[in-house]
This record gives C-alpha cells, structure tokens and sequence, in this order.
C-alpha cells in the first residue's frame, strides 16, 4: 500500500505564500450536513396577485418530497428548503456507477456544497402546469429573490484567515475556500494567485527597461537633436496651425525614449516566454490541488445528467444537436457584431481627427499648442466610456447568440457564451490600440498630398520621434481608468446596496441565547432554530447583493482581458505588467470580501479546470508574440535606428568615428516640403508660414522618408520596410520556438499527480473486486 503524500506542487505554493493550506487532507472537508442548514431560500411579495403560480411551484416542490417551511414577515414570505436524504443517496450511487465522475469523493460524503448544488438544479428543472420553470417565474415577480445560506461560523473563519484588507500579502487557503465555494471558485482564485505571483518578474524587469531609458535622459544624442534643434516642422493642421520648432517636443522625445529603446526588444522577447511558462506551471498547480479534491476525471456535462436523473427519474435525454442555419446565423451576427464594434474605432479616430481641429482653433494657447496629444488623450477616455456601454451591449448579444444556438447543457452554454463574450470584449478593448499601434501616421499622406476625412479633416500624425507614445498614453489611461474606477464601483456598489436595503427593512432582532449556542457548536440531529433566529438568518442573506451564474464570468473576463493588456502590447507599455501586479494585490481581497460578506453565497460548483479560459489565455499568448513582434519591428523606430546606424549613420560601414552613431538620426527621418512648389500652394495659408518669432519661411519639414522633388518614396524608405518585415519573421520564430521548448519542458502534469491517480485507481479497483468476492461467496452460500 501506498501511504498518502502531499503534492510538492502545492508545498511549493505554500513556500512562495501563493496559499496558505493545514495539510489539505480529507480532515478539512465540511460534515454532511447540519440541520440549522437550509438548502435554499426561496423569497416573495406577500398578497401577490400572482400568488396561484406561487403556491403552484411549492406544492410541485413538495411532490418531489421537499420539505419546505414558510415564515413571512411584513410584505415578504420566505421558503426554507431542504431535500430529504433519499435524493443524496441517488445522487451518490449515480456518482458511482457514472463513467467519469466515478472516482469523486463525494461517493462517501455529500457535503452541504454539494447539497446545494443538488437542490439549486431541482428548483430550476421543476416547472408548474403552465411550463414556467423558476427562472420564468423569476422573470414575472412570482418569486424575489433565490438563494442559498452563508454558514456563519465558516463565513467569520473565511473572514478572518482571508476576506479582510490586512491579508493582502498573505497566502489564500484554497481548499477552505474550494469546501465553501466550491471547486470552480477555488480554483479562480488558485489561478489568480499564481498570476498575480508571476507577475513580480516581469514588473520588477518593466521597472528596470524604464529605468534604462530614463538613464540616458541627457546623455542620449536623439533627445538633444530633438531639443537643440532649430528645424522649422509643417503645420499640423489647417488654416489656425502654424508652423512650429522641433525643439518645442524635447519632453515628449524624452517620455517616447523610456519606452522604445534597446531594452523593450529583449523585455517582449521575455513576456512571450513568460506567458508560456506561466501557463505550463499553472496547468501542475491545477492538476496537483485537483487530484488533492479527488475531481480528475470529473465531467460537468455527465454530473449535469445525473442530477437530471436524480430529478426525474423518467427524464429524457437531451440530445445532442446541429443545426447549419443556426450556426450559418450566429456566425453573420457575430461578424456583423464585430464589424459594429470596429466601425466604432473608425468613429472614435474621427473624432480625434475634428478634436485635433477643434482645440487647435481654441482660445487656449496650451491647448492649440498640444491639441494632437489633447485629442489622443479625449480619445482615450471617450474609447474607456465605449468599453463601458459596449460591455453591456456585447452582454445581452452574446446571450441571445447562445439562445438561438439552443446548446444542451449549462456548461456548453457557459462555453459558447465565453467565446462569445471575450471576443466581443477584446475587439471593443483592442480595436483603437490596434490602429493606433499599427496604421496612425503610416495612411496621412504628406504635403500636397494628405488624406482627409470627407475631403475636409487631416488625419491625425505621429510625432517626429516615434508612434511608440501615443500607443504607450492610450493604455496608460485605459488601464489606470479601468483598474482604478472599476474597483471602486466592484466594491462601493455591493456596500451601498447592502447598506440601502438595511435602511428599508426593519432591524433584525438579536438571536436569542438558546439558538445562539446550537449556531456556533455541532448541532444534534433534529435540532432547529426557533422561527426568529430563522427568519433573522434568512432576512440578512436576503439583504446581501444579488449573484448568478455569470458573477464568476465576470471576475474571470476582467482578469483574462487584464492579461491582454499585460503581454500584447507590452513593448509599447513595460509598467503594464507592475499596474496589473498593484491591481491584482488589491483585487484578490476586494473579490474575497465582496463574496463572503457583501453578496450572497455563490452555488457552489464542481470542476477540475477553468474551462475554456485556458484556450483563450493560450489564444492571447501567441497572439502576444505576433503583436509584439509587430509592435516593435512596425511600430517602434527600432529597425530605422538599427537601419540608420548600420547603413546611413556616422558610423557605416563599419566607419569609425569619435562621435556618436546615432548623430543626424533625427534629420534624416525628415522630409523637406519646398512651400513654392506648385502642389503645396493651396495646401498652407500664408499666415501658417509664420514662425512664433516672426520670421516666413518658405520650407518646411515632416516625418517621411521621401524625395523632395516629387514626394515619391526613398530607397532608405524602402530598405526599412524590408527590415522590418525580416525581423518580425525572425522575431516571431525565434520567440515560438522558445515558447514551444518551454511547454514542452514543463510537464502539464506532475509525475506524483500520475503515480497518485494511478495507485488510487488501482486500490479502487482492488477494493471493487473485493467486495464483488465478497458478494459471489454470500451469493454461493445462500444458494447451499
């Protein structure tokens, strides 16, 4: 025999202060059940007119032999529920003879989660006459509210050991947590704690590429070119704009150079290899706690029939369908939901266009004078407002896309509505950086030639030292809008809400000493609350914020889309990953605290992954690797510096010189525009021609490499774009090839979580035989 070990995984999490476990044995499992424990709570308006369809439900309810118990109070009538143990004791030989959840250990124990969970799918598959099922007679008033207890005594532990503000820094104790809330939970936040441990590499690394180009802050020639420079720049806009000095844009070259320089290429080559390893570690942790929960092989579709046997015993199958025209129909809504959400960035690079205009022709001097990067920044947070009513919107689609697909269990429809949702989600988050990053500046034409928003509006430029910043602003402000006000509604709403309801309903009494001790010890078989301490218990889990199926969706996507931000665009943005560090320490308290004291408890859920979460993180990881390689050989002046001092600088062909390589760099990305040419004279006023000192000058310069005769395009240009296009091929092959040698490195699966499946199978099995020897001798004895 092969005694019980601990799984190194999860010592090692213990170590690092990931969790923070008490030998995660079969000890720390919850009693069966305790009867001061209702199952459900069921609440309604008193003297409703539709009280028919109320008194309806219970009674179909108690055909299945629930015991209820009704207690009102004022205007409001509730309904205790609890289900007789018969309906465990299918349930847990159905577990045993199931074909994947057979090796659970909820065989020999049906805690209170599971209990919950049972008698959670009961109500929501127990129609009346009429068909309506509970979240019909939801949907009408018929009922106000369902939900399930807090246990009190486990709810002040969890308060205490984790859901406080003080804990912040300590390790989360995972299997308490997956014996309250279920697996699904647990492993939410087993997930979130690794990612939020992992992300002190590539925030302390982030720190340092800043600190690099901070470094070279006066030291670094691009910056005084910039600064020193007397070179006369095009105007930026029509008739107000005039023309302007280079060196008028020396703190905005400095701030581009702490983010595109040397540092950032070798910091996104890291975080696409980190994101591979962080997966590949994650998936030991997950398979090391979930053989720890004996739920391996579980199957949330086969434990879905079970329960439907286990209510209703003459049930039908649900069967598995296909339907051409209704996947033909999903795919044209999805494409024309997409299609919408990108039209939006279009409009959103409009806008920017005309506010560029607008604040140019201000009263404001500082803002006539800034009034590209005012625009872009007005852009940013009109962009964070759309985020805000397009995740309303992509919400309510992506439901009614998951209604006509007609799937057949809730965890397809969970999966489908997944999809659905993030890619919704990730277009209306991602869109406008992905034009930003990719296509401003590159489609503005030149002199003579710009492209124009209906033959009226410029588009907008970038400035002379790189595209880089203005990527880098419009995340700084997404991310820093939607971590900062996000939290504070996360955790602000539930309290006011809970706060407002206690201010409308009468103070509850003090439970009375008797109950007070049954409550807080084990209590004895048959033992009841009296009728107030119940109705105090139930009436302050009815105050409690309202939580559904979705409410762990919701946590999962703002992380997941966080993830996004931290590896896509990380070559624009090195202190995303240090943000999404500082937000997640704060966001595992907030979301412990917000689910054990501020909303009702969640039904708990049985699961042995995140689900289809893990192909989506895997999704952005190799998109992360195309995006940044773009990001850095399109976006970034990388490749034309590399190209200038290799090919055109002071020192090439391998010239040496006493001066700096990348002296003259900056001139030489500039293009003259001669004013008296023939195509630019009814391109600029004459009163744009106007330098701040007085002086009319008759040329001027613009970020391109093209030819001052007919404005075509330089060889050099050419020769950068062809570089480019090289190191994006090179970078994104080196960095996959790296990744794939990570997650082929890292077994998914440590080898002690195999041997344990093994030896437990092989003893399961051994005790099986046993026990049918057992039966075959007693049969043959009977038979003598």
């Amino acid at each position: 025999m092969r005694g019980h070990r601990r799984q190194p995984s999860i010592e090692l999490l213990e170590l690092m202060g990931v969790v923070k476990e008490n030998g995660n044995d079969q000890k720390s499992i919850p009693p069966v059940h305790t009867p001061l424990s209702y199952d459900y709570i069921l609440v309604a308006k008193t003297n409703d007119p539709q009280d028919r369809k109320q008194i309806e439900y219970i009674e179909a309810l108690k055909n299945k032999n629930l015991k209820v118990t009704k207690i009102i109070d004022d205007d409001l009538v509730f309904y205790g529920i609890q289900a007789p143990k018969e309906i465990f004791e299918r349930y847990r030989y159905l577990l045993k003879v199931s074909d994947a959840c057979n090796w659970s250990s909820d065989q020999n124990i049906v805690p209170l989660s599971t209990r919950i969970r049972i008698v959670h799918f009961i109500l929501n598959h127990t129609p009346i006459r009429s068909g309506e099922s509970l979240r019909d007679l939801m949907k009408m008033k018929v009922f106000e509210a369902k939900f399930c207890l807090h246990e009190k005594k486990k709810q002040r532990e969890l308060k205490e050991s984790w859901a406080r503000w003080t804990a912040c820094l300590q390790g989360q104790p995972i299997t308490a947590v997956r014996n309250y809330f279920g697996e699904k939970v647990a492993l939410y936040y087993l997930w979130l704690g690794w990612y939020t441990y992992l992300l002190i590499p590539p925030a302390l690394i982030g720190v340092i590429v800043f600190l690099y180009g901070l470094a070279f802050f006066n030291s670094s020639p691009l910056i005084k070119e910039v600064c020193e420079a007397d070179t006369v720049m095009c105007p930026l806009c029509d008739k107000r704009c005039k023309v302007w000095q280079l060196s008028e844009t020396c703190t905005y070259a400095k701030v581009s150079l702490l983010f595109d320089n040397n540092g950032t290429v070798l910091f996104a080559m890291f975080m696409a290899v980190w994101a591979t390893l962080f997966l590949e570690f994650w998936k030991r942790h997950r398979a090391s706690f979930v053989c720890e929960w004996k739920v391996s092989d579980w199957c949330e579709e086969e434990e879905e029939l079970i329960l439907e046997i286990v209510n209703d015993a003459n049930c039908e199958p649900k069967e598995y369908k296909h339907s051409y025209l209704r996947s033909t129909l999903v795919l044209i809504c999805v494409t024309v939901m997409i299609l919408v959400i990108i039209g939006l960035t279009h409009a959103l690079v409009v806008f920017r266009v005309i506010a560029a205009v607008l604040l140019a022709e201000g009263k404001w001097e500082f803002l006539s004078n800034h009034s590209n990067s005012g625009a872009m920044m007005l852009g940013a947070v009109l962009h964070y407002l759309i985020i805000t009513v397009m995740t309303r919107i992509n919400r309510i689609v992506a439901m009614k896309l998951c209604e006509i697909e007609e799937t057949r269990s809730f965890a397809a429809t969970e999966k489908s509505f997944t999809v659905k949702m993030f890619t919704f989600q990730f277009f209306t988050y991602f869109s406008s950086l992905f034009y930003v990053a990719f296509f401003l500046g590159r489609i503005n034409g030149h002199p003579g030639g710009y492209v124009r928003i209906s033959g009226k509006w410029r588009l907008e430029e970038c400035h002379p030292s790189g595209c880089l910043t203005d990527l880098f602003i419009q995340m700084a402000i997404i991310m820093v809008l939607k971590q900062t006000i996000s939290n504070v509604f996360e955790f602000t709403g539930p309290w006011f809400c809970r706060w407002f309801k206690k201010q409308r309903t009468k103070k509850l009494q003090r439970k009375c000493a008797h109950c007070y001790l049954k409550d807080d010890s084990e209590a004895n078989h048959g033992a009841e609350l009296c009728e107030n301490c119940k109705l105090r218990d139930w009436l302050s889990n009815y105050r409690l914020n309202d939580v559904d199926s979705f409410s762990l969706f919701n946590e999962f996507l703002e992380m997941v889309i966080q993830f996004s931000f931290t590896t896509i665009f990380v070559a624009a943005f090195p202190l995303a990953p240090l943000l999404a560090l500082i937000n997640n320490i704060i966001e595992i308290r907030l979301d412990a605290i917000k689910m054990v004291t501020l909303e009702r408890r969640l039904v708990p859920k049985k699961t042995n992954d995140i689900g289809v979460w893990i192909d989506v993180l895997e999704a952005i990881g190799v998109l992360a690797v195309i995006a940044n390689g773009l990001v850095i050989g399109v976006s970034s002046d990388f490749i034309p510096r590399l190209v200038y001092r290799y090919r055109y600088g002071p020192c090439a062909n391998g010239t040496e010189t006493d001066i700096d390589c990348m002296v003259g760099y900056i001139n030489n990305t500039l293009s003259i525009a001669q004013i008296d040419d023939y195509n630019l004279r009814n391109e600029f006023l004459a009163s744009q021609m106007i330098t701040p000192s007085g002086l009319n000058v008759t040329s001027c310069r613009y970020k391109d490499y093209r030819s001052i005769e007919d404005y075509s395009l330089t060889p050099q240009f050419w020769l950068i774009l062809a570089v480019r296009f090289a190191f994006v091929i090179l970078f994104e092959h080196v960095v996959v090839i790296c990744k794939f040698i990570a997650a082929w490195f890292v077994p998914s699966a440590p080898m002690q979580v195999k041997n344990d499946r093994l030896y437990d199978k092989l003893n399961r099995l051994k005790e099986e035989l046993r026990h049918s020897n057992l039966w075959e001798t007693m049969h043959y004895r009977n038979f003598i």
